[in-house]
């Protein structure tokens, strides 16, 4: 509306003070410069806006990253977790099968020692059970009669991947041992073009065992039991024969007492039993044999004093078996036997420092076994 269009100023009311064309302009251009301050304004704050949109956006993806990375830094914590304890149930189980082991260990080496009797032949000779010797025309000198011989029989364990082979030649297991690195041939047999032949790499090393080169004992005669040998074979189980030893020794009428225990002495056919009281088995190792009724009949028995061996002095040194050559870093490639026969086949080519094979034992790898040494006759 332009300026001359105004209403007359006499048609205002209410007191108003007449506005002027120029006061409107005015005011006209103060509102378009307020109205420019509000859209640079707006502008301002859609600008902060979206930047913070975008912002919001980026934190947004990184929380969800983060937290997907806790989420599987969390169960690999559990599976851990999970890992350390099988390993520690895994752990003691084999701990206890270990202590028991050990209990059956010190049980036997209990009862070795109790039939252990070794010193004068002529002090041990009533605890031995009575046998039939044959002389052989062999003679010895007197001073010999108190020494100790041993005979050797060592058990040596091989872990899994190796392997113990013995020569009939001590010089080829020297070679063997010499060369330390073998490369072995599992394809023998087979026509392979050169690529398709498998090998593997085995170390040769020697063995080296503890023999005993001196031994003390000293032997103790339990004043309280008895040895009982030349027990019949009835058909019956070794509890039953222990009931029935034990019933007829604790009757007084028999020479016997109150029985205080009974063991049955293993792959020996012997028993030791242990009276209550001293002297009963002092009278009974008097008499030598007995009458015992035992089943349908009576049967003699010999009865002898009960000896127990303490080894107080043994002294061992090293030796190294001259024939035989330790294997070891075999791999789990072959069954058992196939890799056993690889294994002789190469070791007996003479091409390859090799020799005639007297024995071969292969342990596959995850598995363990036991070697026996014994004395070499040859």
């Amino acid at each position: 509306m332009d300026s001359d269009e105004l209403p007359p100023a006499e048609g205002l009311e209410d007191g108003f003070p007449e506005v002027t064309p120029e006061q409107v302009r005015r005011e006209i251009e103060h509102c378009k410069e307020l109205c420019r301050a509000l859209e640079q304004d707006h502008a301002k704050l859609q600008m902060a806006k979206e930047t913070v949109e975008q912002r919001t956006q980026e934190l947004r993806k990184k929380g969800e990253l983060l937290h997907k990375n806790l989420e599987q830094q969390m169960s690999l914590n559990r599976d851990e977790e999970r890992s350390c304890q099988t390993g520690i149930f895994l752990a003691k189980e084999e701990k206890n099968r270990l202590m028991q082991e050990k209990e059956v260990l010190k049980k036997k080496l209990k009862e070795v020692r109790k039939r252990v009797c070794w010193e004068d032949p002529v002090m041990i000779l009533p605890a031995l059970p009575e046998k039939k010797m044959v002389f052989k025309g062999l003679v010895t000198n007197k001073e010999d009669t108190n020494k100790l011989v041993l005979t050797p029989l060592i058990r040596y364990p091989l872990l899994g991947g190796s392997a113990l082979i013995t020569f009939e030649k001590a010089e080829v297991a020297q070679r063997i041992i010499e060369v330390k690195e073998h490369m072995v041939e599992l394809s023998y047999g087979e026509e392979l073009e050169e690529l398709d032949r498998c090998r593997v790499r085995v170390q040769a090393a020697p063995v080296d065992i503890l023999l005993p080169s001196a031994l003390e004992m000293r032997l103790t005669q339990n004043s309280r039991s008895i040895l009982v040998s030349d027990l019949p074979s009835l058909g019956i189980s070794e509890e039953a024969l222990l009931d029935k030893l034990e019933l007829f020794f604790s009757k007084t009428k028999n020479g016997g007492g109150e029985v205080e225990s009974r063991e049955f002495l293993d792959n020996s056919g012997q028993v030791v039993l242990t009276f209550v009281q001293d002297g009963v088995a002092e009278l009974l190792i008097a008499r030598g044999h007995i009458q015992v009724s035992v089943g349908k009949g009576k049967h003699k028995l010999k009865i002898s004093p009960c000896m127990s061996g303490d080894i107080t002095n043994l002294q061992l040194q090293p030796s190294r078996c001259p024939r035989t050559v330790l294997l070891s870093g075999i791999p789990d490639v072959l069954g058992e036997e196939p890799m056993r026969d690889a294994l002789e086949i190469h070791f007996q080519k003479a091409s390859r420092g090799g020799g005639e094979v007297d024995t071969l034992a292969y342990v596959p790898a995850g598995q363990q076994g036991v070697a026996v040494f014994m004395e070499d006759t040859g």
